[in-house]
């Protein structure tokens, strides 16, 4: 199982990796290779000090079937989504430089950002055992409120380091042109994160509650 989702993992992250560098037109782009290197220790993460236990792994290898319809919905427009932002970014600071030149500085937060981004999806990862890939309520698997480690914060810890990691993305890649499908991605994940806690609010046991011990669903402090 561990196995298999690995090599599923690695083949879609090779697959988003290859956009953004046929986008650029040439495989010599820092930008590129610098936010490879960060997917990739960031995978090697997932599998050594922030692996996952087989009930969770096999849950995100192979979810229940009953996703809620407009999950799938917006889980679509995210792929989509995504892929023109790499497609964007390859396309602007890669090959046609419609961009100008930014600060040494913005591109070193973007790259603080994409990682922190993606390092907080990881570690809310693994402190929720019953974290799926699709909004669903796992009665198969016994599902309960996760309300420790960074759901003490927000409710919703990986949209959270999703949003971070989008921020840094077009500093990271220098594209203004970027900011157009990351905030579309920003705006649907926004979408999701307000449907998914209704749905737990009205179908996960103990989930009201938790809402009053947790008060914020994504920024804390804001909303």
């Amino acid at each position: 199982m561990k196995a298999s989702l690995f090599i599923k993992q690695t083949f879609g992250a090779l697959l988003f990796f290859a956009v953004i560098f046929i986008s650029a037109g040439r495989f010599y782009y820092w930008q590129g290779m610098v936010y490879v290197c960060i997917g990739l220790i960031m995978l090697v993460l997932n599998y050594t000090v922030l692996s996952l236990d087989s009930n969770l792994l096999a849950e995100r290898s192979k979810p229940g079937k009953d996703a809620k319809k407009w999950d799938k919905r917006i889980l679509g427009l995210s792929f989509l989504a995504t892929i023109g932002m790499y497609v964007v970014a390859g396309l602007d600071s890669g090959r046609f430089l419609w961009s100008p030149d930014f600060p040494l500085v913005l591109y070193v937060l973007g790259i603080l950002l994409t990682a922190l981004g993606q390092l907080l999806f990881l570690i809310a990862q693994k402190q929720n055992k019953f974290f799926s890939s699709i909004v669903r309520i796992q009665t198969d698997r016994g599902h309960t409120v996760c309300n420790t480690g960074l759901y003490k914060i927000v409710r919703h810890p990986a949209y959270m380091g999703n949003i971070i990691q989008y921020i840094g993305f077009p500093l990271l890649f220098g594209s203004l042109w970027c900011i157009i499908p990351v905030f579309i991605s920003i705006v649907l994940l926004v979408t999701r994160a307000y449907l998914e806690d209704k749905t737990l609010v009205n179908e996960l046991s103990g989930y009201s509650e938790f809402t009053s011990q947790t008060r914020y669903r994504l920024i804390p402090f804001l909303w």
